[in-house]
């Protein structure tokens, strides 16, 4: 997964698988564009007007939890 700010057009990209090609996308809120593949699967979003829509553009937290199982096997 890639997210990445661009401050000169004030967009933020998600892009959850890359090297995908994009086969349809779709404004569903206004400023809020998905990207779908050929069987329908989100493979990207993209915000336009991020500072507006977002607290922090620059900054950004990744957690993964830790599923039953993986703490189980500890």
């Amino acid at each position: 997964m890639k997210v990445s700010y661009d401050p000169r057009t004030d967009t933020l990209s998600v892009i959850f698988k890359e090297g995908i090609s994009v086969a349809e996308s779709d404004e569903d809120k206004p400023g809020v564009i998905l990207d779908y593949d050929r069987e329908g699967n989100l493979i990207s979003l993209e915000i336009l007007d991020a500072s507006h829509r977002i607290t922090q553009t620059r900054k950004i937290e990744f957690e993964t939890l830790e599923t039953q199982s993986a703490m189980e096997a500890r």
